[in-house]
């Protein structure tokens, strides 16, 4: 006779880890990710690179953790849980940026498909990594990722030039970050916050695209970035899942019904399109939902955080 969990199907559900720093106020950072993750149907692990005492108004305490205190949580994952997918977003210093470099240069293959945000400076405008630390990220790290994810500021300091102005200048910066080694650049266009649609640049093997999406008008922008980078990390790690044999069962999760697609066979061309397209759906979707919500007891001083929770809450609702 065989026990109840004799007869579970042995089904292993899509992974990922975060790395990167925690958020006291909840909106960005390893907060943002787990709460993105989920959201998505993926499993999330992390490791923390700094401690923040940080709300919707600012940051006001980075506390440093050390370099083999954030590696010993990242081999603690990988020598126990397989990943799809991994997330990297605030460092904090350079030398958590080196360690973290040669762990994952001696064991790339098992973090899976690995999304870089360049966290540098936050929403409120507080500086995240010191100016040391770039070079390091731009030459040890960036070669190692799959997917970057900068912002405008972010993408001219890592190339140390102006900041572009125009879609042809963000193209041409896509193209430069891709020449450092990443091998697909999502330059997000948020900050040209005179137009009325927000369109971001992706670099990848076969050319530049241009996603365009209505810019959504609201103070509630914290964690944006954390959010966009994880939402991607989620969606490689479903795609990687649903093309494993004896996974069929498993969607590419998009976050509006009409976009659901069945994903089978072998790796597809349009996969990073698909996970980058997917991922900014919902980010519009959250920025929407959070642009409705009031967390702070003084919301016209800072900014508040997106609804990570959007798609559940949806469900709830049609439930």
């Amino acid at each position: 006779m065989h026990s109840p969990e004799q007869e579970l199907p042995a089904m292993r559900p899509p992974t990922s880890m975060t790395i990167a720093g925690s958020d006291s106020g909840g909106g960005a950072g390893i907060q943002a990710d787990l709460k993105t993750f989920t959201a998505l149907g993926v499993y999330g692990t992390s490791a923390i690179t700094a401690l923040t005492a940080q709300n919707t108004r600012g940051v006001q305490a980075v506390i440093p953790i050390d370099p083999q205190d954030v590696i010993r949580q990242v081999t603690s994952v990988l020598d126990d849980i397989p990943l799809d997918a991994t997330k990297i977003g605030m460092l904090a210093s350079a030398e958590v940026i080196a360690a973290l470099a040669e762990t994952i240069g001696s064991r790339r293959v098992a973090f899976g498909h690995l999304v870089l945000d360049p966290v540098m400076v936050a929403t409120s405008g507080d500086v995240l990594l010191p100016d040391t630390a770039t070079e390091l990220l731009r030459e040890r790290l960036l070669p190692l990722t799959h997917v970057i994810t900068p912002n405008l500021p972010e993408a001219a300091r890592l190339l140390d030039v102006p900041v572009a102005a125009d879609l042809d200048a963000m193209a041409d910066q896509a193209e430069q970050l891709r020449d450092l080694g990443a091998e697909v650049v999502v330059l997000k266009g948020g900050h040209r916050e005179a137009e009325e649609e927000v369109v971001d640049v992706v670099a990848h093997p076969g050319g530049v695209d241009l996603l365009r999406a209505e810019r959504v008008h609201t103070r509630g922008t914290h964690g944006t970035g954390c959010t966009l980078a994880a939402a991607i990390a989620a969606q490689y790690a479903r795609i990687a899942r649903a093309r494993t044999p004896g996974n069929g069962g498993l969607r590419f999760l998009a976050t509006t019904p009409d976009a659901a697609d069945e994903i089978g066979g072998a790796q597809a061309p349009g996969d990073d399109l698909a996970a980058i397209g997917a991922g900014r759906d919902f980010l519009q979707r959250a920025l929407r939902g959070g642009a409705e919500q009031q967390l702070s007891v003084a919301p016209q001083d800072g900014h508040g955080p997106v609804d990570h929770l959007i798609t559940i809450a949806r469900r709830e609702a049609e439930d």
